[in-house]
Formats: C-alpha cells, structure tokens, sequence
C-alpha cells in the first residue's frame, strides 16, 4: 500500500483515506482482511468455489479503492462526427451530438469532466465504478454506429465497420 494511504478496517466494513478523498465498502463477512506491515492480507475460509471468487473479487475491490484514493481514474471519450462537439458550462457538459437539441449533462457528486477540445473529454474520479458508469451513459447518449463510425466512442477503442449498400449494379439477373 502507499504511504499516504491510511485504511480503516472493522468487521465487513472497510474505509480507505487517501490524498484524492475516502472510500467505504461493505465486504462480505466470509472474507477475512488484516492489515500486516502496510501490507492488506485477504484470507477465506476454505477453497470452496464461492468463498474462491468472493477472495478475489474483494482483493480487486478494495485495491481499486486504494489505487482511486491514491492516484485516482480516468476515462477518455472522443466525439466522431460533423457537428459533434463538447462543451463545458459551469459544471454541466453540453454535447451536440447530430439531435435537434444540445444534450446537458450533469456529473454526479465525485465525477469531474474535463473538456480538452471540442471532440475529446475525460471524466475523472476516485470511484471506479462511477467513472466508469458515467462514461458508458455519456457513450449511450450516442453510440458509434458501424456504417460511417459517427458517435461518442472511448479513445483507442476500435468500431466494426460494415460496407454499405451494395448498389445498383450489384444485383444478380437471374
């Protein structure tokens, strides 16, 4: 763990403090967490299946937490598309997204967005969960469809294409 992360355990419950805010969690009571020289030790009770996929589930939990406290995460999203742009006013998003009308968007408490230019922004938070929650609802808004590729898609993220019509002289005379 970082130095400047402090954590709290206590029976099913963990809270994490860090330089970027605290995090709380209810963890399952079949997982035992202790804290060893900065070091977060997970022990499960047996090597059945379930107590197997909730030690790794709760590993990745709260080491997300630890590493959103920390350093914290961040999505990045670009707009493909004539006339597709992002702007920030005040605290709200407005995207132009092809609709008759621009879309406001509002970040939940915890989510800030940045706008870097009219067709790239970043959401950036502590909460894995919820960066990535509201990038997919700003991804929903308008996602890239595969003929032309025109939408909100997540940067390096790769769009199926598919070939258009055929066209007239493509029909087989039968």
């Amino acid at each position: 763990m970082p130095k400047s992360v402090k954590v709290t355990l206590e029976p099913g419950h963990v809270k994490v403090e860090g330089p970027k805010g605290q995090l709380e969690r209810t963890l399952p009571s079949d997982i035992a967490v202790k804290q060893v020289d900065g070091e977060l030790i997970f022990e499960r009770p047996s090597d059945d299946f379930r107590h197997r996929a909730l030690h790794g589930l709760v590993r990745s939990l709260v080491a997300n937490m630890v590493a959103g406290v920390d350093k914290g995460f961040t999505k990045q999203l670009e707009l493909v598309g004539v006339g597709y742009r992002v702007a920030k006013q005040g605290e709200e998003l407005v995207l132009n997204l092809g609709y008759s009308h621009p879309i406001r968007f509002k970040p939940p408490q915890g989510i800030t967005i940045d706008v870097q230019d009219p067709t790239k922004f970043s959401v950036n938070g502590i909460s894995i969960e919820d960066v990535g929650q509201v990038a997919a609802n700003l991804r929903g808004l308008r996602p890239p469809e595969p003929y032309k590729g025109k939408g909100v898609k997540y940067a390096g993220e790769k769009i199926r294409r598919k070939p258009g019509k055929a066209g007239k002289g493509a029909k087989a005379t039968a």
